[in-house]
């Protein structure tokens, strides 16, 4: 839990916003990091200030790894805390619950975001509208205790623009 109270205050010192830390295997520590006025993407250059500061870090506070990597959330962004729940309200998710519902672990439908609760508690309860294996719609709420994993539904364009 030190590891992740150093890094989060690392992150925001340097103006961003902590979305995820990982460890993977081989020692590597992946840290996602975002702006906080969200309009703004993450550049390369943003990344390798982070990089920069959590190696210092890490030296002084004895935190260890082999492998730092930081990146953007990306399209795919993970969905985390009661927040995301909100802040992505309207956007097409893909959630999977730690028990199954009926048969049904995962779930790919429409965040309907806070239904009832307060944000960030455990009686905070959220919404999916998803489409059941009959076709018809349906809804699913869930509250962060049951979630899994969930991640947004990358959404790409291709028209291009026109002249």
């Amino acid at each position: 839990m030190k590891e992740q109270q150093i890094i989060s205050a690392e992150v925001r010192n340097l103006g961003y916003s902590l979305v995820d830390i990982e460890r993977e295997g081989r020692g590597l520590l992946r840290v996602t990091i975002e702006n906080p006025d969200y309009e703004r993407m993450i550049t390369v250059e943003d990344c390798e200030k982070v990089s920069h500061q959590l190696t210092y870090t890490f030296a002084v506070e004895n935190v260890p790894y082999e492998r730092l990597e930081v990146s953007s959330p990306g399209l795919d962004r993970p969905i985390k805390t009661g927040d995301d729940f909100v802040r992505f309200a309207g956007l097409e998710i893909e959630l999977k619950l730690r028990i199954a519902v009926g048969n049904r672990k995962n779930f790919k439908g429409v965040l309907q975001g806070l239904t009832s609760g307060s944000i960030n508690t455990p009686d905070a309860k959220f919404s999916l509208l998803f489409e059941a294996s009959d076709g018809s719609p349906a809804e699913l709420e869930f509250s962060l205790s049951e979630v899994e994993k969930a991640r947004l539904v990358p959404v790409i364009d291709f028209k291009g623009r026109k002249s």
